[in-house]
């Protein structure tokens, strides 16, 4: 049971961020529901949610991957549910996803790939303990600084987003 219920009265400024935000995603998460109780705070979230996911160099694919890996390692039921299913939406199959989940390596993940998807979830686990060597291997893979940000600004993302989302048991699917 969510410990808030989603917002029922907008404000103009609320159904124009869900306008935009339905029109991306064809639906409306309940996680703007739950935001859309300040609104402030639904516009800096949603437009976080642009220049993180919906801009930059990396492939969707990827940011999707980190996405729902970084869900996985915190425990987030609706971010693993609506960022796997969001790798379907682009193609990935079942046996695709179970590798992603199990073997990183058994992907068709570029090196560079692989090692800013491990580099994104290493920061969340152990932010303060990563050593310079793996900026090293980052960079040896070919990994740009902005590339690196850019993994680490997704991981950032759903890490706030798993704790708001579990904080108010926001439910998947919602």
């Amino acid at each position: 049971m969510p410990r808030i219920l989603p917002v029922t009265e907008q404000t103009s400024e609320v159904t124009a961020i869900f306008n935009e935000i339905q029109g991306a995603f064809g639906a409306l998460p309940g996680l703007f529901k739950a935001y859309a109780h300040h609104p402030p705070l639904l516009r800096a979230n949603w437009n976080k949610v642009k220049a993180v996911m919906m801009e930059g160099t990396l492939s969707r694919k990827v940011k999707e991957t980190i996405a729902v890996l970084v869900s996985r390692d915190n425990s987030c039921a609706y971010c693993i549910a609506a960022h796997t299913g969001a790798l379907r939406s682009i193609g990935v199959s079942d046996a695709e996803l179970a590798a992603i989940e199990e073997d990183l390596d058994n992907t068709d993940f570029t090196g560079k790939e692989k090692a800013l998807i491990r580099f994104a979830r290493q920061a969340n686990a152990y932010p303060g303990r990563i050593p310079d060597a793996d900026f090293t291997t980052l960079s040896d893979t070919g990994a740009t600084d902005a590339e690196i940000v850019e993994a680490l600004g997704v991981m950032e993302l759903f890490t706030a987003f798993n704790k708001f989302l579990d904080s108010m048991e926001v439910p998947v699917g919602s």
